[in-house]
């Protein structure tokens, strides 16, 4: 199914009100944040919008590839945050609480994956990827890379949006309300950022994390989780010593482990960062 720009552009007026989003739509890029880049240094603005149902050429976290096979949804969204550099998770954080957010209230009951992903029926439905500019310690540009399981083929461990929709209600009727949404999920997040700051982003976010009071274990330790902190890094409660110290809680940084989806309730913890 196509993208319709009038209907997404009329979904998107009744709401939008933050960000004022400029859209570029495609049917294949090599990459929406690299399209996006291109814009902002040619003198697009915040607010600016890349939208494609295929990527030839997408990046995931950590310098992976992101798998984007024809019929998916695949957006980038510029924004300026002025937010120090230190903080940049926050951005990641914030879009992926708003995007699950907006689909519940949509009745799709969407929750977070740390760091980055979003996860129905305990698959991963679509992941994020943020990319930023800094200028002396603060983020002066940045580009919100997400990508959501539509009608694209999936691996055994993702859920497709589309095909979920055929064996129940469909809340969400094509591709192009599907984007409106994402969008509007972005704008909220980012919202509650910059208005309502990083405690209450976090607060809200932890409420959607599906890894709450998930067992993980590592090569010297056993531990819960018990949280997340402004940063973007796990907080986990140890039950074992870590190199002869006994420490009550230790967090782990985005990239250092993944928490994989082989059980709802209990996750293996790697060494290695997963591919979202």
């Amino acid at each position: 199914m196509e993208l319709n720009q009038q209907k997404l552009e009329t979904a998107l007026q009744r709401n939008n009100t933050y960000l004022q989003f400029q859209l570029h739509l495609h049917k294949t890029v090599t990459s929406t944040n690299q399209i996006l880049w291109d814009l902002l240094n040619t003198g697009a603005k915040p607010g600016c919008v890349v939208i494609a149902q295929q990527q030839t050429a997408g990046r995931g976290q950590w310098g992976r590839q992101w798998i984007s096979s024809p019929g998916g949804l695949y957006l980038s969204v510029a924004v300026a945050p002025e937010l120090e550099a230190i903080n940049s998770y926050q951005l990641t954080l914030g879009s992926a609480w708003g995007i699950a957010e907006q689909l519940q209230n949509c009745g799709i009951p969407v929750g977070i994956k740390w760091p980055n992903d979003l996860v129905l029926e305990h698959r991963k439905l679509g992941g994020i990827l943020t990319e930023t500019k800094v200028t002396s310690g603060i983020i002066t540009k940045a580009v919100i890379g997400v990508g959501i399981n539509w009608a694209n083929s999936v691996p055994e461990t993702g859920i497709n949006l589309q095909s979920l929709q055929q064996q129940h209600s469909k809340p969400i009727s094509d591709l192009s309300m599907l984007a409106a949404q994402v969008l509007l999920g972005i704008e909220s997040g980012i919202q509650c950022l910059c208005q309502e700051g990083a405690n209450i982003l976090i607060s809200r976010y932890l409420n959607l994390l599906t890894n709450m009071g998930d067992i993980v274990y590592g090569s010297d330790f056993t531990g819960t989780v018990v949280g997340v902190t402004s940063k973007g890094e796990l907080r986990v409660r140890t039950t074992s010593e870590i190199k002869s110290v006994i420490t009550p809680e230790i967090y782990l940084q985005p990239g250092t482990i993944s928490l994989g989806y082989r059980t709802p309730h209990k996750s293996q913890l790697h060494t290695t960062p997963e591919n979202s």
